[in-house]
């Protein structure tokens, strides 16, 4: 709850309460991206102006027929919603990757028997090899090489054999399920509870492949290439449409719309891959820091599993008298 006195930390709520904050913040806006061809519009629509009132009238109206403005408006549309909903497949994505990562630790933790303090330490490991998925798999879509951020969630050796690998959350995984076989084989884990943590290691799996899915799967080039000509060919036509009603309007006025379309395209280029770094992506770095707090704040309760202890013989024979 938050402290009187204090702001929500809610991004809505900072959205609602400071709307003309927002609406001229530049970071996370497409402004720097798009202000030099906006300039580059407007410019052109002076350089017009100033030839259509000195040199020869170059007012053509009939310009504005050539690419309809309907036309435009789907493509641009079309791009941005196909974008969107790459990046909201992705955040769909990791969130059953968090989803599935507590079940798995939580079922590990109080299914998984502990005989000695070996089984316990193994359990630990296992844990934290669910933390290094996540890392992993953030690093991984980001094309990164297995950095420190992994060096402390696992053993020099796992860590030495993970830079070598070409899918280090896939070792991952095989490393988890190695350990979960190997428990069972040992009686740590009954058939049935070994089927149920297979389940939730195949749904991240699955999680891993869909999200190479996103990445590797970017939009056509030829829709790109296509929509970014129809773009330029319509601001550079739409001085010799406005010159002869706006005049020395022109170019501002050609800079805005312009600023309008190219704008909502870099708005679809900007969330087409969410796995990056840049301000408008999916806050990975802060999903792996909440799981890897969640894992250890479990590591620190004791589990519902005690350690097992063979009985007293003299304990049993009070019980039993008779045997």
């Amino acid at each position: 709850m938050a402290k009187r006195g204090s702001f929500s930390k809610d991004p809505f709520s900072l959205n609602h309460r400071h709307w003309f904050r927002t609406a001229l913040q530049l970071q996370g806006s497409v402004i720097p991206s798009v202000m030099p061809r906006v300039i580059l519009c407007g410019l052109f629509g002076v350089v017009i102006t100033y030839f259509h009132k000195t040199i020869a009238p170059v007012s053509l109206p009939f310009l504005s027929s050539l690419i309809p403005n309907l036309v435009l408006g789907l493509l641009l549309v079309f791009r941005t919603n196909t974008a969107y909903e790459r990046y909201w497949e992705g955040r769909k994505i990791w969130g059953n990757v968090v989803n599935s990562i507590r079940n798995l630790s939580r079922q590990i933790w109080v299914s998984i028997l502990e005989k000695d303090e070996q089984d316990h330490a193994e359990k630990v490991a296992a844990l934290r090899l669910l933390s290094a998925f996540a890392v992993s798999l953030k690093l991984h879509l980001r094309q990164e090489p297995v950095n420190s951020e992994l060096s402390h969630l696992l053993s020099i050796q796992q860590f030495e054999k993970l830079q070598t690998m070409n899918n280090p959350p896939l070792e991952i995984m095989f490393w988890i399920g190695d350990y979960l076989q190997h428990q069972y084989q040992r009686d740590r884990l009954q058939v049935y509870q070994l089927t149920t943590l297979q389940q939730l290691l195949n749904n991240l799996v699955d999680a891993l492949g869909a999200c190479e899915r996103i990445l590797k799967t970017p939009i056509p080039l030829a829709y790109a290439i296509h929509l970014k000509q129809l773009l330029l060919l319509y601001s550079l036509t739409l001085p010799f449409q406005m010159v002869g009603e706006l005049g020395w309007w022109t170019g501002i006025t050609a800079a805005i719309i312009s600023f309008t379309l190219f704008g909502i395209e870099e708005i679809g280029i900007e969330i087409e891959n969410p796995f990056g770094r840049d301000f408008n992506d999916l806050p990975l770095d802060t999903i792996c820091t909440t799981m890897q707090r969640n894992i250890e704040d479990l590591i620190t309760l004791s589990p519902s599993v005690r350690t097992y202890q063979e009985p007293d013989p003299t304990t049993l024979q009070n019980i039993h008298p008779g045997s």
